[in-house]
Formats: structure tokens, C-alpha cells, sequence
């Protein structure tokens, strides 16, 4: 017979039992009752001993549990990851937009330095009439 005891609403309570069938197994694992990484509503509720049935969905539930749990780890680990992937792609983003701004302002300069460089060619035969002029005006006078 099973003898039942009032437990205060604020002391917690925890159940263990063996995911084995045979009850005598002390090295099987046990779980406990209460998962605290899981919401309230998703608690399993304790079983009725005195049901096999019961014994079965109490088992079955915390398995889900802790499946559920495995999950929710899995999760967190690769919404951690894409984050990590998310600051890599902006900073390959970042530099890839450096290296075209880059790239552009290099051909802007080339085509610059390229003007000037016409520009002083122009200067330096324009300057080179000027004293022709000028030697033939000293050489006429």
C-alpha cells in the first residue's frame, strides 16, 4: 500500500524513478521529477504509481524532455553561430566595399595623373614656342 503525505506548496519536491523495467537496478539513471529548464506548462506531471500505463507516459514525457532540452541547446549554439557568421559576412562586406571604394579611387587618380601629365606635355611645348618666339624677336632685333 501507498502511503501519501501533504508536501507544503513552497518546498519542492522531487521524484526519481528508472527508465529500466526491472525496479531493483539501483546503477539505472534516474530523472526528476521537475525539468527547470522547462516552462510550466511543459513539466511533466507525476505519475500514478500504482498505473503501468501512467509509469509508461511519465517516462515517455520526460524523454521528450529531455530531447526537448537537446534541442533547445542545439539552437542556441547555432543561433550563436549565425551571429558569428552574420559579423563575419559584414565585415568581408565592409572590406569588399573598402576595396572597390578603393579600386575606385585608384582609376580616379590614374585618370588624374593622366590629365597632368598631358596638361605638362602641352605646357613644356607651349613653353617651348614661347622661347623660339623669343629668340627669334632677340634675333631680329
Amino acid at each position: 500500500m501507498i502511503t501519501t503525505a501533504r508536501v507544503p506548496a513552497d518546498k519542492p519536491v522531487r521524484i526519481a524513478f528508472s527508465l529500466n523495467d526491472s525496479p531493483d537496478d539501483a546503477s539505472s539513471e534516474s530523472f526528476p521529477l521537475a525539468f527547470p529548464e522547462l516552462d510550466q506548462q511543459l513539466q511533466p506531471l507525476p505519475p500514478c504509481h500504482d498505473s503501468k500505463e501512467s509509469m509508461q507516459v511519465y517516462k515517455q514525457h520526460c524523454k521528450i524532455a529531455e530531447e526537448y532540452h537537446e534541442v533547445k541547446k542545439e539552437i542556441a549554439l547555432l543561433e550563436e553561430r549565425k551571429k558569428e557568421l552574420i559579423a563575419r559576412l559584414e565585415q568581408v562586406e565592409k572590406e569588399s566595399m573598402d576595396a572597390a571604394q578603393l579600386a575606385k579611387e585608384y582609376a580616379e587618380l590614374t585618370e588624374e595623373n593622366r590629365t597632368l601629365k598631358l596638361a605638362q606635355t602641352q605646357c613644356v611645348e607651349q613653353l617651348e614656342k614661347l622661347r623660339i618666339q623669343y629668340q627669334k624677336r632677340q634675333g631680329s632685333s
